[in-house]
């Protein structure tokens, strides 16, 4: 593919995530960002110094944060491993890549039951890596039956005695007087935070935000992760409706479908498919992410090696956007939230 080529396919948004990775060398990185069509926005360098303790590779180390009240020092990028557990890959694939991930630095891994075989792969490397992670995993529903019966075959898949982290997942789809009733999923997940088998609860979800301020009533969520993009935020908002009472109260927020989640929606997850963003957005939806107030890290599925590692140039590719380059972000935001449309749900709970 030809530089002129290369160049059109991109201004037309026609170019696949892979594509565009398999490119970058002759696009020479103009691709990223200078044909990015926002006024106010500029290219960071590539390759910025990083700062905290992580491990070093060839785009630098990766920064941490604390994640919250917490107390937990996480890389700002997170490991999301439902794009290869639940895609074509095998076990092994699955493991060989995840294994990179940790041993890039990234030390916050996020994992589920339903991700099809993403905690058998990650029980296959953590025996000599369970120390290097902030270990995630979630259970989606609203009994404490079900709960019980998920987080048990979890930590059986994961091949651990604990987890960091135990989500209450897609919290906006949930029947919340089940959940926090006698019975409920949140009653089971209080008692593993009390046994010490999951250190810290939390919530997780793409919709009906007013649902996740119930949860944060409670005062029990330590972590929340949420899907935060600059498009999304013109459709579920949970920047503004949300996340001023998580800082409030101190929890820890994890960003998640930063690029929009897979192209087509969550019926395509067993395909090998782009992400639902332009190409072209990609380092700016990672700066926007990590530059919201109180946002501790980014989540990202990966679907190979390479991926991974454009990831990690990507969060380490500039400084948090500044308060012009988010008003310039802003109009493309709204533009596209109109094509995209409510794609993870209603957006209220009155729907």
């Amino acid at each position: 593919m030809g530089e002129n080529e290369s160049r059109e396919r991109i201004e037309e948004g026609a170019l696949s995530r892979r594509e565009f990775l398999d490119g970058r060398k002759v696009v020479a990185g103009a691709a990223l960002v200078g044909l990015l069509p926002i006024p106010g926005l500029t290219q960071a360098p590539a390759d910025p110094p990083g700062s905290g303790d992580a491990v070093a590779g060839p785009a630098g180390p990766l920064p941490r944060r604390k994640l919250g009240r917490t107390g937990a020092e996480v890389s700002v990028l997170g490991l999301g491993t439902a794009t290869m557990g639940e895609g074509p890959q095998d076990v092994e694939e699955c493991a060989s890549v995840f294994a990179a991930a940790i041993d890039r630095g990234i030390s916050y891994v996020d994992t589920a039951r339903i991700y099809g075989d993403a905690e058998t792969a990650l029980g296959r490397i953590l025996k000599t890596r369970r120390d290097k992670i902030f270990l995630v995993t979630k259970s989606m529903t609203d009994t404490r039956e079900e709960a019980q019966k998920s987080f048990e075959q979890s930590l059986r898949e994961l091949a651990v005695d604990h987890v960091d982290l135990l989500h209450l997942h897609s919290c906006g789809d949930r029947d919340l007087d089940k959940v926090l009733g006698p019975g409920g999923a949140w009653e089971y997940l209080l008692e593993q935070k009390k046994k010490g088998t999951a250190r810290f609860l939390g919530i997780t979800g793409h919709n009906r935000p007013e649902k996740f301020l119930r949860m944060l009533g409670t005062d029990q969520v330590d972590v929340m992760m949420v899907a935060m993009n600059f498009v999304d935020r013109h459709t579920y908002n949970f920047e503004e409706t949300v996340l001023p009472e998580a800082r409030k109260r101190g929890v820890g927020i994890m960003a998640m479908k930063v690029f929009g989640g897979i192209q087509g929606g969550f019926k395509f997850n067993r395909m090998k498919r782009p992400s639902q963003m332009d190409p072209i957005y990609l380092q700016i939806a990672v700066r926007y992410a990590l530059s919201l107030e109180g946002v501790t890290g980014a989540v990202i599925g990966i679907q190979d090696v390479g991926e991974l590692e454009q990831n990690i140039r990507y969060a380490l590719g500039g400084p948090p956007l500044s308060e012009p380059e988010l008003a310039a972000l802003e109009s493309h935001g709204k533009r596209i939230a109109k094509e995209w449309g409510p794609r993870f749900g209603p957006v209220s709970a009155n729907a």
